[in-house]
Formats: structure tokens, sequence, C-alpha cells
């Protein structure tokens, strides 16, 4: 089979860190900082926080797994170990060289019960270690949600930007879709991020269909796209997404296991349309550890049944290292 060069140096834009780490570490976090679990079966646990097709069966049951990972990585001690592992993990499975990570530190302060600016050091620390010891280039990008309020998503940006000169490098909008939340809202927001030198990103066009990827187009104007491969849905937003120059960050076992994308033609569709329209685009995982997957199986799984081909996987490769925020 044609598969990718074990020595293609990688790139990767679109990695959570609640889905980050390895089940083992976490368990190790957990018990040391006395989480009670439900389970002392290990192997019970590993099935809590990972994508088991009998258990996700939706969007929402996905999103369900992080109420485990958020809670144990809900200290800086556990952050810290948490963003070091997974560049750590990065780098010697995958040989990813540049790698951004992103989290909401405030679903890690235990609502309010510790500090925030404690849990933002915590995660540069972490990024900083594991940036002495492996030739990673790092960044981190602060996770705004729907579900939050307007002040509490403000809150985030104003710690973005009070670190963006120890390694964060952007923001982001992630979450269930939310009643009452208008991108629109926050179009003051990132155009206050973009004018202080922050990379911008927002998550559309996954469990929302092709208007939210207008939508954000339209009132927040980001450089990149989480997902977005709804937006095969209409052509005038392709017509716009390549107009504007836009990215894509897409990740394809994770839209295949959140039944995002239905199988392996759907999948085969929406990259068909993609290169069609010309739009940028990278390959992800989301979170390789929570989906048991990882970027070179991802490339390699994209070839191996046909839906893109070996140029495609290098150019998405190299249109990853061209539209990272990192610098």
């Amino acid at each position: 089979m044609n598969t990718l060069d074990e020595n293609l140096k990688l790139a990767e834009l679109h990695v959570h860190l609640g889905s980050s780490v390895d089940p083992a570490v976490m368990w190790e976090i957990a018990h040391a900082q006395g989480i009670k679990l439900p389970t002392k079966d290990y192997w019970h646990f590993v099935d809590m926080i990972t994508v088991n097709p009998g258990k996700v069966k939706s969007f929402n049951d996905y999103l369900d797994l992080f109420k485990w990972t958020d809670l144990i990585q809900s200290s800086p001690l556990a952050v810290e170990r948490s963003v070091y592992q997974t560049i750590a993990g990065a780098y010697r499975k995958n040989n990813i060289t540049l790698l951004e990570l992103r989290f909401n530190p405030m679903k890690r302060n235990r609502n309010g019960e510790q500090d925030l600016d404690q849990i933002m050091m915590a995660a540069i620390r972490g990024m900083d270690r594991a940036s002495l010891e492996y030739p990673v280039k790092c960044g981190m990008i602060v996770c705004l949600d729907r579900t939050f309020s307007y002040k509490q998503n403000e809150i985030l940006v104003n710690k973005a930007l009070r670190y963006r000169s120890r390694g964060v490098v952007g923001i982001d909008i992630a979450g269930p879709a939310a009643s009452g939340f208008r991108y629109s809202d926050y179009a003051q927001l990132y155009k206050k991020a973009r004018n202080d030198g922050l990379g911008l990103t927002v998550h559309a066009g996954e469990d929302e269909g092709h208007n939210s990827v207008s939508a954000v187009m339209e009132h927040l104007e980001p450089d990149r796209i989480g997902h977005g491969v709804r937006s095969v849905e209409n052509d005038s937003v392709l017509d716009m997404l390549h107009e504007r120059g836009t990215t894509l960050e897409v990740c394809p076992s994770s839209n295949m296991s959140t039944k995002v994308v239905r199988d392996l033609s759907h999948l085969k569709e929406i990259f068909g349309k993609l290169k069609k329209h010309g739009i940028k685009f990278t390959i992800n995982t989301d979170g390789p550890e929570m989906l048991m997957t990882n970027l070179r199986g991802e490339m390699n799984f994209l070839i191996d049944n046909g839906i893109l081909e070996m140029q495609d996987i290098v150019e998405a490769n190299r249109q990853a290292f061209a539209s990272s925020f990192v610098k």
C-alpha cells in the first residue's frame, strides 16, 4: 500500500487537551488528586473516556466523554502534566514538529475554586518543558464556549491576550449548540483579539449546518474554521471559503464517530467537493487518545480508502504549517 513517509515532519492544528492524553496517564492523575472515580477497574475507566461505537452514537454522546477528562485535568499540576504528555507523545508517536493545543481553562478551575491564572501558567509550563525536551514548536489556543455567558467568554479572551507573549497564539469557540447563542455577539471580541495579534478559529459546520459557517465568516472573519465539513451542503458557502482563503481543520475519524459524517462514501464526497472548490484544508485528529487514533494513521486511512491521494495529504500537511498561528 502507498503509505506516508515515516520521516515526514507533520503539523497538527486541531487537538483538544481533554481528548489527547493517554488513559494510563489520566488514571494516574486522577488518583494522585484523590478524585473518586466510578470504577476501580482500569479497563472500565478506559471505556469511560474513549470512543466506543456501542456507546457513542451522536455528537452529544461524544461531548459527554469530556465531563470526566475535564474534571481529572482540573488543577494546575494536572494541566501541566497533560499538556506535557500531549506534546511529547505527538512527537514520539507521529514525528509532529508543530502542534497547536486547545483547551478551555475555565472548565478546569472547578467553578472558580482554582485560580484561572494558575491554570493558564500551568499549561504554559507544560508547553515550555515539552519544547525544551523535544523539537516541537507549540502554541496554545484558548477555547470559548457556546454554553457560557458573554461575560465568561470575555474573561477567556482577556486571559488569552494576557498570555499571548507566553505561547497563547489564538482563540476558538467550541461546545455544543446553545439556545440564544449568536456568533454576531462576539464580533467585537474577535476583532479585539485579531487587532492584538491572536489567530482566530471557530468550530462551525460540525453539529450545526452550513449556515453556521457562513455566519462565522460574516461576523467573526476567522483565519480558520474547526471542522467545517458541512459547508459542502451549500456551494455559495464553499465559494465564500475559497474567496476568503479560509482554512478548514478537518478531523475525519472524529466526524465519523460523532455521525456528522455518515460513512466512507460521504467522507469521500466531502473531500471531493472541498477539492473541486479549491478549499484549503488540513488533517487533524481532534483528540488522538479519546478517538483511539493518531495523525499519521488518519492520513494513511484517507489514502488506503481512496478518499485522498498522497499528493493531497502532502499538500494538507504543507497547508497546516503555512496556516499555523505559531510563528
